[in-house]
């Protein structure tokens, strides 16, 4: 079984990305509108890192 790959700056981007959007929508801006939206973009994010690293799983970087 292929090992998966190690993480790199696209994974730290997606991870810090999540934090401020969370840290605006609950400390900053604590309104639950703004919360919502936040969540839906949160997996967005949570979608396209996803994708992402199964693919440089499976076909490499």
């Amino acid at each position: 079984m292929v090992s998966p790959p190690a993480l790199d700056r696209r994974d730290a981007a997606a991870a810090a990305s999540v934090v401020a959007l969370l840290a605006v929508a609950y400390v900053i801006v604590p309104d639950p509108t703004v919360q919502y939206g936040t969540w839906l973009v949160v997996f967005c994010i949570w979608m396209a890192w996803f994708v992402s690293y199964g693919a440089r799983w499976l076909y490499g970087p």
